[in-house]
Formats: structure tokens, C-alpha cells, sequence
């Protein structure tokens, strides 16, 4: 039976079911009843979270905004202080250009708080946040300070640019967008709008200090002055408007309190000299006395904005408050509804998966662990009893009136399949009895067959009916190893028994004799070890098949090649061929078959040669293995163990004990030279192993000798275990040799009948070695042998005087035994 190796090919759209793999997971959402329930109320739990987050954002977007008012409003509390400065160091530097050198002692005073107030706001900004860049922006337009004191301090400076320079940066620093109106809170944006409006007033009321300063320093108004003076009053007028509308009842009163004030009412009386003296008069008014009672209405104006600004961080801080807890009760909220959605849908979950669970639990026991050990049962027993069948599906308690019909359900599958089972069991072991008596008989057969071929064999003298008779015996002898193979795989027993142990290099021998191309292996270095005799042909069996193999899968130019060495685990045998290797995932495969994985019955027939290999290695512990050859090809690596190895001083057999024939012999050693052809080159004549008598002869008949024929009787090597294949050899017998030097053969009715001289033993603690030479050889050998016999019997001068005729010399032949 040959062993078929599947190379470079895959089996696809094939299902492999293995016993307690999980069960695949759902490929989409919704695959599991978790899956459908999440699905059924995904839709409104995402509506409401959806919802909630919308209010979330809102409350963080207002809570933001909130937080940046409260942090901008400090900022521009800072920055009106900085203004406030500006505007008194333009009103005093508007005054000390005017001609009023009593302003001197005030200026320096004002330009150091000037200077603090802008490193107070620098601080302010200092951590960063919405308005940061802004504010650095404006206060970088300060940086010319320096050099309009310095004019004005020399005089070389222009009164009204300098009036100019003061009121652009101011007006800088009033624009600045601190953010204050994106906040959604009314009553903060009215604040806000107050604030502003509160800006506009004291800028307003500021540049009239700075101008008429000047003005009634100088005496009267230069060209353009009074314009300017009269829009500032319009514009004082109508921020004076805004704020009446957007201030509260408080803030209106501190407002005209402010206004209703002694110096307020100086004030307005300098204002309306300052109206009359539009005709470009001159006036006679003290600048002090207008200077500081307008300070005194900003200094007013100035209280009420910081109070402004208080109720703004005030009311920033309770809506930063309120955001804060909003947020917080709407986080709660969406956090509570998240996980009571989650905690009914695991409870209503639970109460339909775990019974469910419970239930896959039983089927994945009923699967793989029940229904299988009852199968066993019911392949392991006699046929005579029945099994006892696998306890019914428990049903989980609690379970619905759904999950008890589908327990019900399992309960019948696996009724079903356990009488499936029990029928497909017991055709199964008809199968596996009718396999092994079918084997018994060809083996049987076979037996008598090689024994009549044997006698046929002993009285042919013709080379070529001699050569017909060596081939019908090969083939004989092959299909015995294939009934052989089909004993092996139903459990049957091991192949020919033979007790007595032999060398390695003769059972690689015997297992090349059992192929069909066996001229194609070569033998390499073979150590010599014994294996133990009743593990002989069952060694010798496997390595067959596998040598097969190798023939069958590598170019008919190639050769097999074949070593054998001792190593740590035992006596490792390599075979390799020269064939195209095979895949990974095949090789995998074949491994698994050859490690005795598997069954024979389900597997396609090319693998039952793998299987028989697997049989024998794992009754004998046997390691088989293919790996890829280092160029091309595949190896297959057995490892004998050495259970298996054995010693020739083991202790042979008492006589009689073997139990079978011995395995065949492929290739022996020689004992002698034989010339092939007068005056030639001599080879040698190979030595062939013998072998017993055939298991089946003829009631009445005397076993013949031992593979020879009946003119030469084997004695048994000395130095050899009792048991073994004693060596033959071709000793010349006393006489003349023919002119081709082919020993002179005698006529039957002159042959002797005494036994023929026993080969010499070797010397003491030695024995031959296992492998002399190569089959190659050896067969070139025997054509030069058959060649010579053919002349021989074709040239009159090879006859014998006394005979007439010189019968060739009959081969030595080997076969499965």
C-alpha cells in the first residue's frame, strides 16, 4: 500500500467540525440576544441622551462664558485705572503746555502711577486667557511715553498733538473687546452696558478737563479747540443718555448725585465761560480751580464705574455658580438614566442568556463530552450488551416555556444521534471484521502463493523463466504488504512475526525488497544496531511505505536515498527523495496521520498508507516525522527507540520459536569471487540471505531448505543468533570451472546429497558488517551473472564432458518472506 502524499494542493470550501470549540462569535450587532435588546431601546436612549448632552453644552457654553465675563471684568477694572492715569497725565501735560508751569510739582506724581497702573495690568495678564493678546496689544502703543514727556518736558512738544497722542492710546484701551457682551445672562449684559457707558462719560469728561486745562492756561481757544470742545460735550451728553438707559435706579442716583455735587456745579459754571468766549475772547479764568473740580466729577464718575464692575463679578460669580450646578444636576441626570438603561437591559438580558447559557453549557457537555464517551462505549464493546445512553438535557431552573421546548428539542437530537451512533458503530465493526477476514484470507493466499512460486522457483533451471518466476515473486510479495497494510489499520495485529533479532542494514533491506522500483535506493552510511525480532517486520513494514513514497513522489531519475545513525534518542532512519517537497499545512497534515491521528474510515483512500504508518508507530512508539530536505524533497525521519533496538548477544530463541517467516532479504554480502567472463574483471556475487520454509506446504512433504535448493544445505554462521538468516554463500566445489569460468554444474542423477560446507566463521567479537556494497551494484552484478549464464549456455564449450550439458548456475533471489 503506498503512501500518498498530497503536495501543493488545498481543500477548499471544506468544513472542519471539532468537538468543544467555541461557537463563533455574531458577526454583526444584533447577532446575540444581548445585541437585540441593546438595538431595541438604543434608539430612545440615545434621543434622550442626545437631548441631555444639547442641555449639558448649553450649561458648559454659558458656564464658559460666564467664567470669561467674571475674568474680563477684572481685566478691565485694571485697565480703566490705567486709563484713569492717562487721562489725568494728558489733562496736566495739556495744562503744562498752555503756559501753566504750577502743573510741574503734579506731573511727575502722575506719570509714576501711570507707570504702576500698566504694570498692574501686565500682571493681570500675566496667566493668559481670552483677552490676553488684546490688552498686551494696546499696552505696546505706550511704549512712545518716554518721548512725548521728554517734548514736553523741553516745551518742544505741540500742544494738541500731544493732546492727540494721549487721547488715541486712551481710546485704545477703550476699545479693547474684553468679551462682555457675548454673555447671555440679561441683567450681567445691562451691567456690561452700564460699565460701558460709564467709559464713555469719563473719557468724555476727561478730554474736557485735558482741552479747556489748556485753554485757560493759554488764555483762550486756538483754532479748532472749540469744535472740539463742543463734540466733546455732545458726546459726553449722549454717553450721559445710554447710561440713564441702561443703569438701575442706584446707579442713576450715585450718577446724579455725582453731577449735583459743588464741583460739579464749578464745573459747569467754567464750561459756560469757556461757551462764551466762542468769539475767540480772552479768558481770565484760574486753571486750578477748573482742574480740580472736574477731577473731582471723574474722581465721582470713577467710584460709580468700580462699583459697576463690582456688581458685574458679583453677578458673574453667581451665574458661574448656578452653570456649575446645572451642569453638575444634568451630568447626574444623564449619568442615573445611562445606568439604569444599562442595569435593565443586563436584567432583562440576564433573565433570558443565562438559562440560555446554562442550556449551551448542557449541549456543549452533550457535544463533547457525553455523546462522544457514549459513541466510545459503543465502538469499544463486544456488540453483545447495549451501552448505556447519555443522561437526558437537564433543563435550567427558571427557565421559560421557550428555553424548556429547545432543552426538549436537544433531548431528541441527542436520542437521535446516539441511536445513530450505535447503528453506524455496529456497521462499523462489520466493516473493520469483514476488512480483517478479507485480509486474513489474501494473506493466507498469498503465503501458499510465494510457497508455490518458492517450488517453482527450486525447479526451474531456465534464466529466463528463472527471472519471470523472481518477478512474479516480487509481486507476490507486494501484494502481501498490502494485505498486510489492510490488517494493520483494523486493529488486526502487526504484520509476519519473527522473533530472533536482526541488524538494521537487513531490515532496511527487507523493506527495499517490498518495493516496486527498490533499484532506485540507495544505501549510505548505515550504522550498525539490531532491532528487537518481534518488532522486525513491523519496522520493516512502515519503512516500506515510506520508501514507497519517496519513489512514487520523486523523478524516475532520481534516486531515494536512505542513512541510518545513532543518536541521543535512539537509531534515527532518513529518507530522503529528490521529489517537488510539499506545502506547510500539508505537511502538517501528513505528520498527524503519521502520529496515529485520525481514522482510516472517514479518510480519502490516498492517505491510507499514512495511516498504516501511524498504526505501526504508535504500537511501537515509533516517531515519525516529514520535514523539508535541505535542497529539494522531503525526509521522512523515523526514530527507532530503543524499546525497539536490541543487542546481538540479546539471547537468541530457543529452536523453534519463530513464530513466522523472516522478512525478506534484499541484499546480502558475498562470500566468494565469480568470474562473469573468461580473463574479465571478477565481481562479486552477491550473498542472499535465506529463508525459511514457506508458512503452507503440501501434507507429507519435507520442508525444503532454506531458500536453496536441495544440492546445497545451508549450516548456520557461528557467530550468528540461533533463529537468524544464516549466509550463504557460492563455495566452488572441487572440480574444473567451464571456459567462461562458470563452475562446472553435475547432472541430478550425480549430484551429492550431503550437506554442503558451512561458511567459516569470523574471528571471535566480530561479525560481517551489515552493508557491503550498494544495490546498484549488486544488480550490476547480477546482470553480469545472468549475462554469463546466457553465454554459457550459448557456447558448447562451456559444457561438462560428463554431463553433456552445463546447467547455468541458478541466483540467488530474495523476496518478502
Amino acid at each position: 500500500m503506498t503512501v500518498v502524499r498530497h503536495r501543493r494542493s488545498r481543500q477548499a470550501n471544506s468544513t472542519v467540525v471539532r468537538s468543544g470549540v467555541e461557537p463563533p462569535a455574531a458577526t454583526k450587532w444584533g447577532g446575540t440576544i444581548r445585541g437585540r435588546l441593546v438595538g431595541i431601546i438604543a434608539l430612545p436612549v440615545l434621543a434622550i441622551v442626545l437631548l441631555l448632552g444639547y442641555i449639558t453644552v448649553v450649561e458648559t457654553s454659558s458656564y464658559r462664558a460666564v467664567t470669561a465675563a467674571s475674568d474680563s471684568v477684572s481685566v478691565a477694572l485694571a485697565v480703566q485705572d490705567l486709563t484713569q492715569e492717562l487721562q489725568t497725565e494728558r489733562g496736566l501735560t495739556a495744562g503744562l503746555l498752555g503756559g501753566n508751569a504750577g502743573f510741574r510739582l503734579e506731573i511727575d506724581p502722575a506719570r509714576q502711577r501711570v507707570n504702576q497702573r500698566r504694570e498692574a495690568v501686565e500682571a493681570a495678564i500675566a496667566g493668559g486667557g481670552s483677552v490676553a493678546d488684546r490688552v498686551d496689544a494696546a499696552l505696546r502703543e505706550l511704549d512712545g511715553l518716554p518721548v512725548v514727556r521728554s517734548g514736553a518736558d523741553n516745551g518742544s512738544a505741540g500742544r494738541a498733538a500731544t493732546f492727540e497722542f494721549f487721547t488715541e492710546r486712551i481710546a485704545t484701551l477703550n476699545r479693547i473687546d474684553f468679551g462682555l457682551d457675548q454673555v447671555t445672562d440679561p441683567e450681567l449684559r445691562r451691567h456690561v452696558a452700564t460699565f460701558t457707558a460709564l467709559n464713555r462719560i469719563k473719557e468724555s469728561t476727561a478730554q474736557q478737563r485735558a482741552l479747556l486745562n489748556g485753554v485757560f492756561s493759554a488764555g483762550g481757544f486756538e483754532e479748532g479747540e472749540f469744535l472740539q470742545f463742543a463734540a466733546m460735550r455732545a458726546a459726553r451728553d449722549v454717553a450721559l443718555v445710554d447710561f440713564a438707559g441702561q443703569a438701575t435706579s442706584s446707579q442713576k442716583a450715585a450718577s446724579d448725585w455725582v453731577l449735583d455735587t459743588g464741583a460739579a456745579r464749578v464745573a459747569a459754571y467754567f464750561e459756560q465761560v469757556a461757551l462764551a468766549s466762542a468769539d475767540g475772547r480772552r479768558l481770565q479764568v484760574n486753571p486750578q480751580s477748573w482742574w480740580s473740580a472736574l477731577t473731582t466729577v471723574l474722581d465721582g464718575m470713577r467710584q460709580i464705574q468700580q462699583h459697576v464692575g463690582a456688581e458685574i463679578e458679583a453677578r458673574a460669580a453667581e451665574r458661574q455658580n448656578e452653570s456649575t450646578q446645572r451642569i453638575l444636576v444634568v451630568a447626574s441626570g444623564v449619568l442615573l438614566f445611562l445606568i439604569g438603561a444599562i442595569a435593565l437591559l443586563v436584567l432583562a438580558a440576564r433573565s433570558i442568556t443565562r438559562p440560555l447559557a446554562r442550556l449551551a453549557a448542557e449541549a456543549n457537555d452533550l457535544a463533547t463530552t457525553r455523546l462522544p464517551a457514549a459513541v466510545r462505549r459503543l465502538q469499544g464493546g463486544d456488540g453483545d450488551s447495549d451501552p448505556e445512553a447519555p443522561a437526558s438535557v437537564r433543563i435550567p431552573a427558571g427557565a421559560t416555556s421557550e428555553i424548556r421546548s429547545v432543552a426538549g428539542a436537544l433531548d431528541q437530537v441527542q436520542a437521535v444521534a446516539f441511536r445513530l451512533a450505535a447503528e453506524q458503530a455496529l456497521l462499523r465493526r462489520s466493516t473493520t471484521e469483514s476488512l480483517a477476514n478479507l485480509g486474513r484470507r489474501n494473506q493466507n493466499l498469498l503465503r501458499r502463493q510465494l510457497g508455490f512460486i518458492t517450488k517453482l522457483e527450486r525447479e526451474e533451471s531456465d534464466p529466463t523463466g528463472l527471472a519471470n518466476l523472481f518477478e512474479l515473486d516480487h509481486l507476490a510479495t507486494r501484494m502481501r504488504r498490502n494485505a498486510e497494510s489492510l490488517l494493520v489499520l483494523v486493529g488486526a495485529g502487526k504484520p509476519r512475526q519473527w522473533l530472533a533479532p536482526l541488524p538494521v542494514a537487513d531490515v532496511i533491506r527487507a523493506a527495499i525488497s517490498e518495493v516496486e522500483e527498490y533499484r532506485r535506493v540507495q544505501l549510505r552510511r548505515i550504522d550498525d544496531a539490531w532491532v528487537v525480532g518481534a518488532d522486525v517486520s513491523a519496522v520493516a513494514h512502515m519503512l516500506a511505505e515510506l520508501v514507497e513514497n519517496g519513489l512514487t513522489f520523486s523523478p524516475p531519475e532520481s534516486d531515494v536515498e536512505i542513512q541510518g545513525r545513532r543518536s541521543s534518542e535512539g537509531y534515527l532512519i532518513a529518507i530522503t527523495d529528490q521529489g517537488v517537497g510539499m506545502l506547510p499545512e500539508d505537511l502538517a497534515s501528513a505528520n498527524a496521520r503519521l502520529r496515529g491521528e485520525g481514522d482510516f474510515v472517514s479518510a480519502p483512500t490516498r492517505y491510507l498508507g499514512h495511516h498504516v504508518v501511524g498504526q505501526l508507530a504508535r504500537d511501537l512508539e515509533i516517531d515519525v516525522q516529514l520535514v523539508p530536505s535541505p535542497v529539494t524533497g522531503v525526509t521522512a525521519r523515523v526514530v527507532l527507540p530503543f524499546t525497539v533496538l536490541t543487542t546481538p548477544d540479546a539471547g537468541p530463541p530457543e529452536e523453534g520459536s519463530v513464530a513466522g517467516e523472516a522478512p525478506s532479504i534484499a541484499i546480502a554480502t558475498v562470500s566468494e569471487q565469480v568470474t562473469a567472463v573468461a580473463g574479465g574483471p571478477s565481481r562479486q556475487l552477491p550473498q542472499i540471505a535465506s529463508r525459511p520454509a514457506p508458512a503452507v506446504e503440501p501434507v507429507g512433504t519435507s520442508p525444503p531448505t532454506d531458500g536453496v535448493r536441495s544440492d546445497a544445505v545451508v549450516q548456520p554462521v557461528s557467530d550468528r543468533p540461533t533463529g537468524l538468516p544464516a549466509q550463504l554463500t557460492t563455495g566452488s566445489p572441487t572440480g574444473d570451472r567451464t571456459a567462461n569460468g562458470l563452475r562446472k554444474r553435475l547432472p541430478r542423477d550425480r549430484r551429492p546429497t550431503t550437506v554442503a560446507p558451512a561458511v567459516a566463521a569470523p574471528e571471535s567479537g566480530r561479525r560481517p558488517p551489515a552493508l557491503d556494497d550498494s544495490p546498484t551494484n549488486i544488480r550490476d552484478r547480477l546482470t553480469a551473472l545472468r549475462a554469463g549464464m546466457l553465454r554459457g549456455q550459448d557456447n558448447p564449450s562451456a559444457t561438462v564432458s560428463d554431463s553433456g550439458a552445463d546447467a547455468p548456475t541458478e541466483p540467488w533471489r530474495t523476496r518478502d518472506g
